[in-house]
């Protein structure tokens, strides 16, 4: 299972990525393997806030729909359109072109409190 050390991780399997003053925001490779085949992305709108958490965006799968939450508080600066094209990109790419918004963080210190690639390896083990 792929974990890069470049980024944060919640438990609920989303991953974070520092980027300037933003925070690029996707699903984790675990995830998207339990999710299966991605067939449609409900993306956020630009300017929302949301608290950390807070359900942003939901991707659905054959199997399932999974809602995906804001690892920390700020505002959607971004989202990936190319997601309402191709969903699948999730399943392709799900630490690059798969990413699904940016936030601004209210705090970028609130990314202190995520789980780094060996406590997200370690959580995963866990769950297993």
């Amino acid at each position: 299972m792929d974990i890069p050390k470049d980024r944060f991780y919640t438990k609920s399997h989303e991953w974070a990525l520092p980027e300037g003053d933003t925070v690029l925001v996707g699903i984790t490779d675990y995830a998207q393997d339990a999710l299966g085949d991605v067939v449609y992305v409900e993306l956020p709108e630009v300017g929302r806030r949301v608290e950390k958490g807070e359900a942003v965006a939901v991707v659905e799968s054959v199997k399932t729909a999974s809602d995906i939450y804001a690892p920390v508080a700020g505002e959607v600066v971004e989202v990936n359109a190319a997601l309402e094209k191709s969903p699948e990109l999730i399943n392709q790419d799900p630490y690059g072109e798969g990413w699904i918004f940016r936030l601004r963080p209210v705090d970028m210190g609130d990314l202190d409190e995520l789980l780094d690639a060996e406590g997200y390896g370690e959580a995963l083990a866990s769950e297993a």
